[in-house]
């Protein structure tokens, strides 16, 4: 289940998208690809497609699992043009999008499939889901200088917060059922972070739609899409646990240097356990119980 490149996925591979969830894994590099594939079958994805550079390796039994598509730059434009296409290909089927070194995690997940979710949010009249993106990072990064370590990983348990999303089309009034949020590492080493790039949220879940577009920020061109709740009750939210920044950060020559450790007095050991995010506020079950 190999594909040289997203046309090519799209012209012969149809039967991966036939039915959802499906999940699009975008390896940006080599860390944790097989943790994270395994991680989304886990949690009852129907497919789990696989976009990377044609060199990276993944084992062997996750390759006969996991359609493969070549995609040897799986970050910025080429990665939102791989989802809309996507979109495009499967209306109506959920759809689910992170990338390597990222774990999904929602209410109840140990015991219950993210089919099962969607089935009852779905019946909540939704088509999209809000997520947070939770930083986590190695304890020791002597040990690990790449700041990923499943075993010894760590979050921070407080310094998240929301400011309204303003819209510039409307005298910049606050957008109806949206916030920005923000914390973790992004707020804490924010002077080398983008001022565009700061935000946790992002819409990782949706049911794919014709002419949908994901954007830059990670929002879609729907903007009901984009609400945290309907306008009636609260619904839920996901965490998308997430060593992207850490890895970014270590790597980056202009931060790299400049940060020994990403331990503080409110890092806490991750539990890789819902119950965890939601008794500190960062994910919502709604009325799932």
């Amino acid at each position: 289940m190999q594909y040289d490149s997203i046309s090519h996925f799209l012209r012969t591979g149809q039967e991966h998208l036939a039915k959802g969830p499906v999940a699009l894994i975008f390896a940006e590099d080599d860390v944790e690809i097989n943790t994270t594939l395994r991680h989304h079958l886990d949690l009852g994805f129907s497919k789990v497609v696989l976009f990377s550079p044609a060199a990276f390796n993944i084992a062997p039994e996750l390759a006969e699992k996991c359609p493969r598509v070549t995609l040897e730059s799986p970050r910025g434009e080429p990665m939102f043009d791989a989802v809309n296409a996507i979109n495009d290909a499967a209306i109506g089927v959920w759809l689910y999008y992170c990338f390597n070194s990222e774990y999904l995690l929602y209410p109840f997940c140990e015991s219950r499939t993210v089919g099962e979710m969607l089935t009852f949010h779905t019946e909540e009249r939704r088509d999209a889901m809000l997520t947070y993106v939770i930083d986590l990072y190695a304890t020791d990064l002597e040990t690990n200088p790449n700041a990923v370590s499943l075993d010894s990983a760590l979050m921070d348990r407080t310094g998240y917060y929301a400011l309204a999303r303003n819209d510039p089309d409307n005298h910049n009034h606050p957008k109806e059922r949206q916030l920005n949020f923000y914390g973790g590492l992004r707020w804490r080493f924010e002077e080398h972070i983008p001022a565009d790039k700061r935000k946790i949220d992002r819409i990782s879940i949706f049911r794919a739609k014709e002419g949908l577009k994901l954007r830059p920020d990670f929002t879609f061109s729907d903007e009901e899409y984009n609400t945290y709740a309907s306008p009636w009750h609260n619904n839920l939210t996901a965490a998308v646990c997430s060593f992207r920044t850490a890895k970014a950060l270590k790597f980056n020559p202009g931060s790299t240097f400049q940060i020994q450790q990403f331990k503080w007095h409110n890092s806490v050991g991750f539990d890789w356990h819902s119950r965890q995010l939601l008794d500190l506020g960062l994910m919502e079950p709604g009325q799932w119980f």
